[in-house]
């Protein structure tokens, strides 16, 4: 019941949004904008406008970037087609062929669009694919499952189409998933086996100075997860009966872990809005744009999730088997391997992605690098100035040292 009661009050609430925003942009008679308390009237009704959830992938919105010393033009091709998840390719017209790099974004909530910054940046030096994961909500129950599982066969399926000399960049949760396509690549000597792998703020180990988010997972047991957070998409939806984790359970999460950030936020958003500072309103009103807009995820990759990574952290252990076959890190033997932390990160926290470094025991040690960013928190390792400044030139700079 709990998607049809989230259903309910999001179709109780729609009439007063949709007046709202009629009456912000135009419903009201002129002289209404002459009143002293015009400004703050109009940020209630933004406001009030803005009082929703989205479940459908904003665009990217990457129509040019620099590259060298000119702009060139930037289109979204879809290379790949999967019920899940698309492989999205963004083609630049350029004469010189650069590094193949796929990015895996996370599938925890939000859509791929929430890495724009982190494309946009590396596109200035590469030719860039993501992992455009789909709403569950909307694939229909004939498609199937999708387990941890499954993700890797993606990631792998996405590689094997760059081909040869392409390589790998997985943000959050997708590391461990990210890191087993590539051990499973180098044990089969798959051409394809990227040359270099970039680990962002993922859960490699949870058991390393775990978060709230680690406790959180481990508090309980899975029956509880299956109980109480797993939910059955209404009829109204292509994915209608399928058991999803639904994303406006799991932003409220995040959100919680932050409210008083979240609350001065939106009181900045509403004293801007009444007194017409635009500018610094539609910052805000971007970001949250962003993050308002969330996906479901199949109910198997969630409650796999929550099992295999975070209680019984199987890939650190040593136990996780893929397709029954045992997993081992030991197999990547060739492909550099960057790890990144941000020190102020309190989803993922420090020494979880870097244990990647002691799993891939095969790798010799100058293909192997880590980089911490001290004054950063989770979001900021791939997104904003620290990552377009700092951390990004440690991710071209180990792709040209294996070019």
């Amino acid at each position: 019941m709990i998607y049809q009661a989230y259903q309910l009050q999001d179709d109780l609430v729609a009439p007063f949004r949709t007046l709202a925003s009629a009456f912000k942009n135009g419903a009201m008679p002129d002289w209404w904008k002459t009143l002293p308390t015009h400004g703050h009237i109009s940020a209630s009704l933004e406001m009030l406008s803005r009082f929703k959830l989205t479940h459908q992938r904003p665009p990217f919105g990457i129509e040019e970037v620099m590259v060298g010393n000119r702009i060139v033009p930037v289109k979204e091709v879809v290379e790949l087609e999967k019920p899940f998840g698309n492989l999205l390719h963004f083609e630049k017209d350029i004469d010189t062929p650069q590094p193949k790099i796929l990015v895996v974004a996370p599938l925890s909530g939000h859509f791929a669009t929430l890495l724009r910054g982190t494309v946009e940046t590396l596109l200035q030096d590469h030719d860039v694919y993501i992992t455009d994961w789909m709403n569950a909500r909307d694939v229909p129950v004939s498609a199937g499952n999708f387990g941890i599982e499954d993700h890797v066969d993606y990631i792998i399926e996405f590689l094997e189409h760059l081909g040869p000399r392409s390589n790998i960049l997985a943000v959050c949760q997708p590391c461990v998933q990210a890191l087993i396509a590539v051990a499973i690549m180098s044990k089969r000597e798959s051409p394809a086996t990227p040359v270099t792998m970039t680990l962002m703020a993922g859960p490699i180990d949870t058991r390393e100075s775990p978060t709230t988010v680690n406790d959180l997972a481990n508090e309980k047991p899975l029956e509880w997860f299956k109980n109480n957070v797993i939910a059955t998409v209404p009829a109204r939806y292509k994915g209608a009966g399928r058991k999803v984790y639904p994303g406006f359970l799991q932003l409220t999460a995040f959100m919680m872990m932050n409210m008083d950030r979240h609350r001065e936020a939106h009181r900045k958003l509403y004293l801007n809005l009444a007194n017409g500072d635009m500018e610094k309103a539609q910052k805000t009103i971007d970001f949250y744009d962003e993050y308002f807009a969330v996906l479901d995820l199949s109910a198997e990759f969630y409650i796999e999730t929550i099992e295999r990574i975070f209680q019984r952290a199987e890939l650190a252990e040593g136990t996780f088997h893929y397709r029954g076959e045992l997993v081992d890190c030991g197999a990547i033997r060739k492909t550099a391997l960057l790890t990144v932390e941000g020190g102020r990160d309190d989803i993922c926290s420090l020494g979880q992605t870097t244990a990647a470094h002691d799993l891939c025991s095969s790798l010799r040690p100058h293909l192997k690098r880590h980089h911490l960013q001290a004054n950063v928190g989770h979001y900021g390792v791939f997104n904003g100035k620290r990552w377009e400044k700092e951390i990004y030139p440690m991710v071209r700079n180990l792709i040209l040292a294996m070019e």
